[in-house]
């Protein structure tokens, strides 16, 4: 497997170099200035991501790789060089054994650090879903049982950086939580490219959601059943709930075919939290949509959706979405492809629970718009969009603070 080669390689390669060249003290150093540059990446990446697009359109897919990958040797050079000027005059030595054995153990830490970072950035890459590894089946990925390379470098940047960020790292105001707007981050990389094989795209240029600001989210009631007319059997811990998505005709030519492993609803605690976006959240995937008959038609995550445009009426393609939501969880977030994401609306009571409508019809009362989705892939926002402060990331500009209650 390349990525446990590419960990050992690494490894041995930053031991051996801090070993021979080395200091323990510098060691410890680089282990620091990395992750902080890791947090710097991490956290702008997608803020630096629509300049390169603007200026350079051809490298889209590949901007968020690029950027990320600028931003944490960008920082990691700096820091490194003001920690050089301020320990020019002062040698840190802890002696022979402390030296001997410290050295190596730094270089293997620093190693496992860089390996989880350069797996990231590959996993941002428009690439066959087997590099760096075959995170999930291609043909059946199940988002429960991921493929994990050895020690799980990846995850523990991403995870490391999620738990950094619940409130502490988001915008001065509204602050966002990367555990929530990227709630398994290293698994969504993969399950939005899970059909580029097959020429699905993987962002969009134009905002691409719509959904209902209120009763856009129910429970599915109990006559509801699949297409061969059986009842449908929940999940233990979870209930069944549906979620009303229109994909908009304007970003069709991005969004009129996609898997629905590239579609992710983002629960949060049903209690205890003031801020939806703040602490951690958990992503859930579908398991169909209502179609014909108004019965749910199972989907595997890795079947590729089309939609035909011409057939398209209306301003937006409408989805009834059935997810599997933990029963201690809300939905929050509905996000799709790579840089679309809206805030769904509270769940519905029982008696204003909308009725199912099969994929593609229209609803009999048009959903009103949410605020523009975060556009990774979009020209910089516009100057009233930049007063809308610093933030985790390009979701911080436009959910959940720009919409009314």
């Amino acid at each position: 497997m390349i990525a446990t080669l590419a960990l050992l390689v690494i490894v041995a390669a930053c031991a051996a170099l801090l070993f021979l060249k080395g200091t323990l003290a510098q060691g410890l150093v680089m282990i620091f200035n990395l992750l902080v540059a890791g947090f710097i990446a991490f956290g702008f990446f997608e803020l630096l991501t629509p300049y390169l697009i603007k200026y350079s359109p051809g490298v889209a897919p590949w901007a968020p790789m690029i950027c990320f990958l600028a931003l944490l040797l960008v920082a990691f050079a700096l820091l490194q060089a003001a920690a050089m000027q301020l320990s020019a005059k002062h040698k840190v030595d802890f002696g022979p054994l402390p030296e001997q054995i410290g050295r190596p153990v730094a270089g293997a830490i620093l190693g496992y650090f860089v390996t989880g970072h350069l797996l990231v950035a590959a996993a941002m890459a428009p690439l066959p879903t087997d590099y760096p590894y075959p995170r999930f089946d291609e043909r059946n990925p199940n988002p429960a049982r991921p493929a994990k390379p050895l020690l799980n470098p990846d995850g523990a940047v991403t995870g490391l950086f999620a738990t950094v960020s619940k409130g502490s790292f988001g915008a001065l105001k509204d602050p966002r939580s990367f555990a929530v707007l990227h709630a398994g981050y290293v698994d969504q990389l993969y399950l939005n490219r899970q059909k580029i094989a097959g020429e699905v795209p993987l962002m969009t240029s134009t905002p691409a959601l719509e959904v209902p600001r209120k009763d856009g989210v129910w429970y599915a009631p109990e006559s509801l059943r699949d297409t061969e007319g059986k009842p449908l059997a929940t999940q233990p811990g979870a209930s069944l709930m549906l979620v009303r998505v229109g994909i908009k005709t304007g970003a069709l030519k991005e969004a009129a075919k996609f898997s629905l492993s590239q579609i992710r609803l983002i629960c949060g605690p049903k209690t205890g939290v003031p801020n939806p976006l703040l602490g951690a959240g958990q992503a859930v995937y579908p398991i169909g949509f209502i179609g014909s008959n108004s019965r749910l038609e199972r989907k595997s995550l890795a079947e590729i959706i089309a939609i035909d445009p011409a057939k398209v009426q209306g301003d937006a393609v409408m989805m009834d979405l059935a997810f599997h939501v933990p029963t201690n969880a809300v939905p929050v977030l509905l996000e799709f492809k790579r840089n679309n994401v809206v805030q769904v609306s509270a769940p519905a009571a029982s008696e204003n629970a909308p009725q199912p409508i099969p994929f593609g019809s229209a609803p009999a009362a048009p959903p009103e718009p949410e605020a523009p989705a975060p556009q990774a892939a979009q020209p910089a926002p516009a100057p009233d969009d930049q007063r809308q402060g610093r933030g985790l990331s390009d979701f911080s500009r436009s959910i959940v603070g720009d919409q009314e209650n």
